[in-house]
């Protein structure tokens, strides 16, 4: 989570001064407590030193920087202008009025932006997935060792565009109007399923993209379970084929217990079902009802559920078949459509 304070000018009768603060998260969504906490903070802040810094554990880290108007924090798998929630504070006479801002789509972030937000993100001009993998178990988004082991055994850096820097904390596109997620995202969804996830399990990953979340399913339900990716576009179809054979996920796609085929993810691939593990790499407007059939008795699936507002759901199937639904975290992700749709942006 960030919070960030840019100063700003209110033109009126009598000249005042505003400052914005800009409030995002990466990993989890603020309690309104925690809100509040920052509000108090930022209050205090004002009387203090404008360099001052401050870390609040376990994983939220405030950055003043008013040096930085253009920076972007992003969540899930879909770019956001600046951050997920804005709150800009008029300061007049010792007060703070708090007004929220909507926050805008913009386009991913230019190449050497990413490279240049890589390196400060991993402390290194050579990051690599290990330290990717680092950074997410010291901000607690990976606390299990089998998620730390399969993202590390995984190399993300084949399954992202050539050029473009594959560890940083992003969204990437990767064509067709389409992305590959954060790492973050990855970590958590594999954390969500992972009891799902178990040697001899069948795993169903919708919108595969790239085909890394693929790979990963495949090293946990290993050579006897079976994972399967379902893609609409047919040319990332081919691609994440060509990905996961230079991966160490090869063995499993020759030995046929991974598999990825080109069809609608919203049907859900009845081939190799019930499925002990699905998850959805794209937000729908709703749960598709055959993607709720498909999932076994005491299966989970992962999806984001919501339009322009998105929820990370966890749905649980009980062993009498009937269902349970959570919300995890507040996400933002490309849209779960027809290719077509897809296609035309």
């Amino acid at each position: 989570m960030y919070l960030l304070l840019y100063p700003a000018t209110a033109a009126s009768a009598t000249t005042k001064t505003s400052t914005s603060l800009a409030y995002g998260f990466r990993y989890r969504p603020p309690t309104v407590k925690h809100f509040l906490s920052c509000a108090l903070l930022f209050h205090r802040h004002l009387h203090r030193s404008p360099r001052r810094s401050l870390l609040a554990p376990p994983i939220t880290t405030f950055s003043f920087c008013p040096q930085c108007p253009t920076l972007h924090l992003l969540t899930g798998n879909s770019p956001f202008f600046r951050m997920e929630m804005f709150l800009r504070l008029v300061c007049m006479d010792g007060l703070m009025r708090p007004f929220y801002v909507q926050p805008q789509p913009m386009s991913v972030p230019s190449l050497g932006a990413l490279q240049t937000d890589e390196r400060f993100w991993s402390g290194s001009g050579i990051p690599k997935k290990k330290t990717m993998v680092e950074q997410l178990q010291r901000y607690g988004v990976i606390s299990s060792k089998k998620v730390a082991e399969v993202m590390e055994t995984v190399d993300r850096a084949l399954f992202v565009p050539d050029g473009n820097p594959p560890y940083f904390d992003s969204p990437m596109a990767i064509g067709y109007n389409a992305t590959i997620s954060a790492p973050h995202m990855h970590a958590t969804c594999l954390q969500l399923l992972e009891n799902n996830l178990q040697p001899g399990m069948h795993a169903l990953d919708v919108g595969s993209g790239t085909g890394y979340l693929t790979a990963c399913f495949a090293l946990m339900v290993g050579p006897e379970g079976r994972a399967v990716g379902v893609e609409h576009i047919p040319e990332l179809v081919a691609s994440s084929i060509e990905n996961i054979q230079k991966s160490a996920a090869a063995p499993m796609l020759k030995e046929g217990s991974l598999s990825v085929h080109v069809g609608d993810g919203r049907l859900g691939w009845p081939e190799f079902a019930p499925y002990d593990a699905i998850h959805v790499g794209a937000a729908a407007p709703e749960i598709p009802q055959a993607l709720i059939d498909q999932l076994k008795p005491g299966g989970r699936m992962v999806i984001p559920v919501g339009n322009m507002f998105q929820d990370l759901q966890v749905v649980d199937k009980n062993l009498d078949g009937s269902i349970s639904i959570r919300s995890e975290t507040s996400v933002r992700y490309v849209p779960l459509t027809s290719r077509e749709r897809q296609l035309q942006g």
